[in-house]
């Protein structure tokens, strides 16, 4: 019908990224002024404002269950939150060891619980509960720009500045695809 349910008000800056958790009840937001934010669809209200970064909020994400969410920031940390109290469990990637790190992040938890981040030609693979890195899956010519996990958790896809997209086992961190074919740069990959 394309009716309007709710105008979610509350943040200070621009919003930068959102998501909904996996039951659709909840939308989190992520903002230029450093928090992201909890809503309830179905009220049209905030139940929750995550306060801890220094930086805008660039990206965020719930796990498979939906009773967390992590944040990554320009201020080069990833957290992640508890969704029913809002309060933060853990804060990880304190800086990364390229200062050319875009600071985008994408998360996923399964049997083992990941974040990605994005780092230039790169994405760097970790350990969401215990900050360890993993891997580092290399392959790109250009910049990384967007980094995303299966819904099963086995597969890891990017998209690059150089045209192309890659698609990587979890599991063995190898690359199983090279997509290739569009003449400029994949900005996004799902």
């Amino acid at each position: 019908t394309g009716q309007c349910y709710h105008t979610f008000r509350g943040h200070s800056a621009e919003i930068v990224c959102l998501s909904f958790n996996p039951q659709s009840t909840l939308l989190a937001t992520g903002s230029m002024d450093t928090t992201a934010k909890l809503w309830d669809l179905e009220k049209g209200e905030e139940v929750a404002t995550l306060n801890g970064h220094s930086a805008e909020v660039i990206s965020l994400s719930f796990n498979t269950t939906g009773d967390r969410i992590i944040t990554g920031s320009f201020d080069h940390t990833v957290g992640v939150w508890d969704v029913g109290t809002g309060r933060e469990q853990n804060l990880l990637i304190k800086k990364p060891t390229n200062n050319n790190a875009t600071g985008k992040y994408k998360y996923f938890t399964g049997n083992i619980n990941y974040t990605a981040m994005q780092c230039c030609l790169c994405v760097q693979l970790w350990n969401a509960v215990t900050g360890t890195h993993i891997a580092t899956l290399a392959g790109h010519s250009k910049e990384v720009l967007d980094v995303c996990f299966d819904y099963t958790g086995q597969r890891i896809a990017t998209a690059s500045a150089d045209g192309s997209a890659r698609v990587y086992n979890a599991g063995t961190k190898q690359c199983i695809a090279k997509l290739e074919g569009h003449e400029d740069e994949i900005s996004k990959v799902s």
